[in-house]
């Protein structure tokens, strides 16, 4: 089968957005390509492995590749996306340059060549995400495989947003703890959860897409009695109850792994699903709408316990007071 291949050069910072309204406008497949950080290569603090190749993308800009049936009317997508991209500069994102290419593709190009690039990597002092076609050995009998396939429409887990979100879960995660991952994605942070001691996580997400992701996900790490996966947000959650998904409210952690923009509709939210003391992690934050998410925190009753960075990405741990 062939596909239209449309590449969008833009900023990392612009990717995740980018990346849902190719969702949005019918991709059947995305990639992401960032640039090489070669001063990674000398942070193996959690026994990282590295195995990167130059691929032209200069410091902060980034490459995204949307794949569309061949009958789709290309120029009818990009006409959709356009004004959207464009309007993300009043949301405080920097896009770049933005330019848009087209050409066509075969399946076989995009749908199994981008694997030879994942490798398993170790992002905390217990936990390793492998991918499932790789072999790997644990070091030492307390770390812990996250398996994941990740398919065309997730990222591979080792964005700096999931790495943070995972080291602030493993310093704070208790044995037996309820856990609500909202915006679950493909779900690592639910697998994550459990195999650093939580009884049961009840992970959502809006996106069916996501939602079959992290179900699959969740069987291949045969969690599934202990991840239950609902369609829904987190307001939906309040209002109907969590009868037959898991967990009870309210609970020790929440998590989100979100972009900041997402994050401040329902941080309101978020306080009522929590016990007193309860936990909030949240990532996906970038650099410039760090004061601004930790203000909503502060002004909705929260304390920042740590605010946890990597690149220009930020992490907080919020205490309901």
């Amino acid at each position: 089968m062939n596909w239209k291949e449309l590449t969008i050069h833009t900023s990392e910072q612009a990717v995740e957005m980018i990346t849902n309204f190719l969702h949005e406008a019918g991709a059947g497949g995305v990639t992401i390509e960032e640039a090489v950080n070669y001063s990674k290569l000398q942070d193996t603090s959690f026994g990282q492995f590295y195995e990167l190749q130059p691929n032209g993308i200069a410091e902060g800009e980034a490459r995204i590749k949307g794949y569309f049936p061949e009958t789709s009317e290309i120029n009818g997508v990009i006409a959709q996306i356009k004004p959207r991209i464009e309007e993300l500069s009043d949301f405080g994102i920097d896009t770049g340059e933005v330019d848009y290419q087209v050409k066509d593709v075969h399946e076989d190009d995009w749908a199994n060549n981008w694997k030879q690039y994942f490798k398993p990597i170790r992002v905390s002092e217990r936990l390793t995400i492998k991918p499932t076609w790789e072999a790997y050995t644990p070091s030492s009998p307390d770390e812990r495989i996250i398996e994941i396939d990740p398919g065309m429409a997730f990222g591979t887990g080792t964005h700096p947003t999931t790495a943070l979100c995972l080291r602030a879960l493993e310093g704070i995660i208790r044995e037996g703890d309820e856990v609500v991952d909202v915006g679950t994605g493909s779900g690592i942070l639910a697998i994550g959860s459990i195999l650093l001691g939580a009884k049961h996580v009840l992970a959502i997400d809006l996106d069916p897409v996501a939602v079959a992701s992290a179900k699959e996900n969740t069987l291949l790490n045969q969690l599934d009695d202990h991840i239950t996966v609902h369609e829904s947000d987190l307001l939906a959650v309040l209002n109907q109850g969590t009868e037959g998904l898991g967990v009870k409210l309210p609970v020790r952690i929440v998590v989100a792994n979100i972009l900041a923009e997402v994050i401040l509709l329902f941080i309101d939210d978020v306080y009522q699903a929590l016990e007193p003391g309860g936990y909030y992690i949240t990532s996906g934050i970038y650099k410039n709408k760090e004061a601004l998410v930790q203000e909503a925190l502060i002004a909705s009753g929260f304390e920042i316990v740590e605010a946890a960075r990597e690149e220009d990405w930020v992490a907080f741990v919020a205490r309901k007071r």
